[in-house]
């Protein structure tokens, strides 16, 4: 898989890009749904619940991850939510993932050891981008995600949490051999 990448900030960008490109799948590292019983990010909703159920699950699996009712992660969420919708509109199918659990469960370095990272997304077979020393820890855990979304392309991921309430791709155990 041939990665190259570009940082972008605004939506619009993000939905230019996306629909030049044209994935099958698009996987994000970004909350894209709240809890069941919950309706909202705001004050008024404190005491609802704060985990989705792949939260619980990721939590069961030694992944660590950022809460979405946690204070920052609020605006992304909300910010992502309305992305997820936005390409979705446009046809694409929208994952949710967790590069740095991806990364845990591929065996590969998180991206707080930037090169060990590079050479685990190497290893997995990605080529183009991750050689370059100056991609961001931003673009090595896009990288991850679209090898999420290439693994969720070819039936080969693990689906955490409830249908209901939304759920989560991450590779399989085994997804890190090559084939």
């Amino acid at each position: 898989m041939d990665a190259e990448t570009e940082l972008l900030q605004r939506d619009e960008e993000i939905i230019d890009r996306t629909a030049k490109a044209d994935p099958k799948v698009v996987a994000m590292d970004a909350p894209l749904a709240l809890p069941t019983g919950r309706h909202c990010l705001e004050e008024h909703c404190r005491g609802k619940p704060h985990f989705r159920k792949y939260d619980l699950e990721l939590r069961g699996l030694g992944i660590r991850f950022f809460p979405i009712t946690l204070g920052p992660m609020r605006l992304l969420t909300k910010r992502d939510m309305n992305l997820r919708d936005r390409l979705e509109a446009w046809g694409f199918i929208v994952l949710e993932t967790c590069p740095g659990g991806a990364q845990d469960l591929l065996g590969i370095r998180r991206r707080s050891d930037l090169e060990g990272l590079r050479v685990g997304l190497r290893g997995l077979g990605i080529s183009g981008d991750i050689v370059r020393s100056r991609t961001t820890d931003h673009e090595l855990d896009a990288i991850t995600c679209a090898f999420v979304a290439k693994l969720y392309a070819e039936s080969d991921y693990l689906s955490l949490g409830d249908p209901k309430e939304n759920l989560m791709a991450l590779p399989n155990r085994r997804a890190g051999i090559l084939k």
